[in-house]
């Protein structure tokens, strides 16, 4: 659940008695830079797992190939 309007003026209230007007910026762009380095990795290991869904269902699909060729 996401906080409204008067939480969210409490929450940057606090922030600003913790941290001071000077340090927001920095620790805004601090933030916001670690969202997109968490947004990057997520991304590749989704697709390093697609990768390997796909390398096992192939491996799947020879070994099947194997099994219902008759023998010679």
């Amino acid at each position: 659940m996401m906080p409204g309007g008067p939480e969210l003026l409490i929450i940057l209230f606090i922030a600003v008695l913790l941290f001071g007007t000077a340090k927001i910026p920095g620790l805004a762009r601090a933030a916001g830079e670690s969202m997109g380095e968490f947004e990057k990795g997520r991304v590749q290991v989704e697709r390093e797992l697609e990768e390997m869904q796909t390398a096992a269902r192939e491996r799947a699909e020879v070994e099947s190939e194997e099994t219902e060729r008759p023998a010679d």
